[in-house]
């Protein structure tokens, strides 16, 4: 049996649509999970629709790994599906294609691809095309002198996880600001697993970030990256990634004739890395002007901070 598990917000603008194309996937022995926040729509109510499976938990115990690992811990399955809200599967064949790729026994754990919504700016589409090619690998710890942290990528928005592979490292971590995904796929890859992009598994899935927003997102990447050195120590530093989306961002505005983006290009590229940057430093600042930087500042609640 399989496991879909959907963590929800106040996602009464997406649910219906999600979990109707669940419904009409091929893959058919299932159960589906939802891990809701206390949603003050009607998210619930339209879940409950489709599953009697349907957690609530206060907003204040929402954790991005740990509420993630309470349902794997109750889910039945022996593959594990996570979707985010906002995600929708590009046709009937997603669920069924990603599960495919565990017939491989040392995969722990897979992603699919992501595509650009139609109105998604085209930052957003670029970074949809840069992260998801159409062509499927699978990475292992030997790859990691060729492709370092990316080594280790997986996305939380779509991804498989083989259960007894993410129990044998610890479940997701509990406490995370991000990078559950990253935490998790970086953990499984030391210890022996393969990882796989699994192109033919799509989803629509892409956010079209202001430029504030791209500095908040990559402030909670920093703060990720410094609360958990071993990650860039065992991989290699974010930097040389970067400057390799930089030169491919570029070919894309290009691409797209696009030109009269490139002063916007060069703020929220300048933005991204100061984000990063101080985020990696956060330690440094007072805890008030901390959450003014981070997308996630309700975390910061939690935290002892300076």
């Amino acid at each position: 049996m399989t496991s879909i598990i959907i963590p929800t917000y106040n996602a009464e603008l997406y649910l219906e649509n999600l979990l109707s194309d669940i419904q009409s996937q091929t893959l058919k022995d299932y159960e589906l999970i939802i891990m809701d926040s206390s949603s003050t729509d009607n998210t619930v109510t339209i879940a409950q629709k489709y599953t009697q499976n349907v957690l609530v938990i206060p907003q204040s115990e929402f954790d991005h790994g740990g509420t993630r690992t309470k349902a794997a811990q109750i889910a039945q399955g022996d593959i594990l599906i996570y979707l985010t809200q906002d995600a929708l599967p590009y046709d009937d064949f997603t669920l069924t294609n990603i599960i495919k790729v565990f017939e491989d026994p040392s995969i722990g754990a897979a992603y699919g691809r992501q595509l650009s919504y139609e109105r998604t700016t085209l930052f957003g589409k670029h970074l949809r095309a840069f992260n998801y090619p159409d062509t499927s690998y699978k990475r292992t710890q030997n790859d990691i002198s060729i492709f370092g942290l990316k080594t280790a990528f997986l996305s939380d928005s779509f991804a498989a996880y083989r259960k007894s592979a993410l129990e044998s490292i610890g479940w997701f971590k509990d406490g995370l600001i991000v990078g559950e995904d990253t935490y998790a796929g970086a953990k499984m890859i030391l210890d022996g697993y393969a990882l796989a992009y699994v192109a033919e598994a799509k989803v629509y899935h892409s956010h079209s970030y202001t430029i504030g927003q791209e500095f908040k997102r990559y402030f909670d990447i920093g703060v990720f990256h410094q609360c958990e050195k071993w990650i860039l120590k065992s991989f290699g530093k974010a930097e040389g990634e970067g400057m390799r989306y930089i030169r491919s961002e570029i070919r894309y505005l290009l691409i797209n004739n696009a030109w009269y983006l490139f002063p916007e290009w060069v703020i929220r590229n300048g933005m991204k890395y100061l984000g990063y940057k101080m985020g990696h430093y956060y330690t440094e600042l007072p805890l008030w002007f901390i959450k003014k930087l981070s997308m996630h500042y309700r975390w910061w609640d939690k935290q002892d901070t300076p």
